[in-house]
């Protein structure tokens, strides 16, 4: 196994077992079957790579703990309940997650809008609290940075664009302004959460804010030529709805070859940005070229 694929495993072991205690019952909770959704919309799957990257950012200046932990919670809750709606009928209309029934199926439409509303508020609550960071300034701009990259100037926004955009022919400017926001957005904030409770000057984070916008976007791209080219059984979700839908994407509008030869670029970009940090951010690195070279 290779460094980062080790450094993966580690980290999606520990969001795992922080999300099961965060998502844990209350002794006579009123709503176990919310409950239930909400830890089905949640656990047992998925590469936890925002996680991973705010965990990494975090380590880069040498923080550690519970902290860092919970950010990283936080990041991935927020992804988790955007997964929980985009399933919807109304939305991607996705009958499988991860390899097992999306939670709508799982739960009803009803119960699953409410799982992730209930998620988007636990990633909040998750962040406010002081065993995150005992600076409430500290606190404050872990919420202002998660809820920007949720709301209508990040995911919401861009999911909202790419709606709009089925049918007709956006411009390339219009498609990278919808993928930064629908994907590269909780990306920004993942890396933002890790910099901001490690207490990272504005160098460094202006240098991992080029670093995830250029891997937010080549992220976008791998998942788009995954939609396209991909194996089902290995992504674990229904395949080739982009082009049914008569979706926005780079394959769209370039081919695969070039949508590939894009997100490389991209990749490599991500890379270059982590030069004042030298081998520290080798696993940083390692994430921006995987982003792109995954098959699922």
């Amino acid at each position: 196994m290779t460094a980062l694929g080790a450094a993966l495993e580690t980290a999606a072991s520990a969001v795992e077992n922080a999300l099961d205690a965060l998502l844990a019952s209350a002794p006579g909770e009123p709503a176990a079957r919310l409950r239930r959704a909400m830890r089905h919309a949640c656990l047992g799957g998925g590469k936890r790579l925002r996680p991973f990257l705010a965990l990494q950012v975090a380590a880069l200046f040498g923080a550690g703990g519970a902290g860092p932990l919970r950010a990283a919670a936080a990041v991935e809750l927020v992804h988790c309940y955007a997964l929980a709606h985009d399933d919807l009928p109304a939305m991607d209309d996705d009958e499988r997650r991860r390899g097992r029934p999306a939670t709508h199926i799982a739960f009803g439409e009803a119960t699953a809008i409410l799982a992730g509303d209930a998620l988007l508020a636990l990633a909040f609550e998750t962040l406010a609290a002081p065993e995150t960071h005992p600076d409430p300034g500290v606190r404050a701009a872990l919420v202002s940075a998660l809820a920007r990259a949720a709301g209508a100037g990040g995911m919401a926004g861009g999911q909202a664009m790419d709606i709009e955009a089925e049918g007709r022919a956006p411009d390339r400017n219009e498609v990278v302004l919808m993928q930064r926001m629908k994907t590269g957005a909780l990306i920004g904030a993942a890396c933002e959460s890790g910099a901001l409770i490690a207490g990272a000057g504005e160098g460094d984070r202006a240098a991992l804010r080029a670093y995830a916008g250029a891997f937010g976007l080549a992220f976008q791209i791998a998942d788009d030529l995954l939609d396209a080219t991909g194996d089902s059984r290995k992504a674990g979700k229904a395949l080739r709805k982009d082009a049914r839908a008569g979706k926005a994407t780079f394959v769209a509008l370039f081919g695969a070859e070039a949508a590939r030869a894009r997100a490389e670029a991209l990749a490599e970009e991500a890379v270059a940005a982590l030069a004042r940090f030298g081998s520290r951010a080798d696993l940083l690195r390692a994430a921006a070229r995987f982003a792109v070279a995954r098959r699922r």
